[in-house]
């Protein structure tokens, strides 16, 4: 609708009108949005359909549904399929503008929220790149701090110092495996040292991983 269009390209938003359920759902794998604003009547495919497809492969992005109809089966349907709103026509413009401005923050908010980590006391903070250990902040080198997080998103499992020399300075020539030693001492410094922890343990052989309790 050219009208939702201008209503929220008014409001500074970059919107990318499609009048086709199949057109839609290939925009859709292909493209990430911040909001989606979908009709149920369409064309190709139903909005029902389009949502439930979209909620197999992202659980994140907000969908508001637009429908003619203010049936309770038709909203339930709706949520069923993962809608995280609802709006009946007609409506105002300001109240979608309002709609999806909440959308937008909530979903933000979110992920703000996944992207803390929380291992035993040591708290990573990925949106803001910042460790707190006992709630005190440690500063990291962008390495040192991309060696816990590897290990930190999964607690107890070995990862060997080439998956970690791979993964972190992408295999680069020159690098060895004394490399990663040396980082790993410079973590458990300033990681375990002070808070008289040993939570970055060694496996002979096999690599590190980390210990909480």
């Amino acid at each position: 609708n050219s009208n939702i269009k201008e209503a929220l390209s008014a409001e500074g938003m970059v919107v990318e009108p499609v009048f086709d359920g199949l057109l839609a759902e290939r925009m859709l794998n292909r493209n990430t949005y911040d909001c989606i604003v979908m009709d149920i009547n369409l064309p190709g495919k139903s909005g029902f359909e389009l949502c439930q497809n979209f909620r197999n492969k992202n659980s994140n992005t907000p969908v508001l549904m637009l429908t003619a109809f203010s049936d309770l089966d038709d909203k339930i349907k709706g949520y069923d399929c993962g809608a995280d709103d609802y709006l009946t026509k007609p409506f105002f413009m300001r109240e979608l503008i309002l709609r999806v401005n909440a959308l937008v923050r909530r979903a933000k908010r979110n992920e703000e929220e996944n992207d803390k980590l929380i291992a035993g006391d040591i708290l990573i903070d990925d949106h803001r790149k910042k460790v707190f250990r006992q709630g005190k902040e440690i500063e990291l080198t962008p390495r040192e701090y991309q060696i816990l997080l590897r290990l930190a998103r999964n607690p107890g499992e070995i990862v060997s110092k080439n998956d970690l020399i791979e993964e972190i300075w992408g295999g680069g020539v020159g690098f060895n495996t004394n490399t990663i030693e040396v980082y790993v001492n410079f973590l458990r410094n300033k990681l375990d040292k002070p808070f008289g922890q040993n939570t970055i343990r060694t496996k002979i052989g096999y690599g590190y991983y980390l210990e909480v309790s």
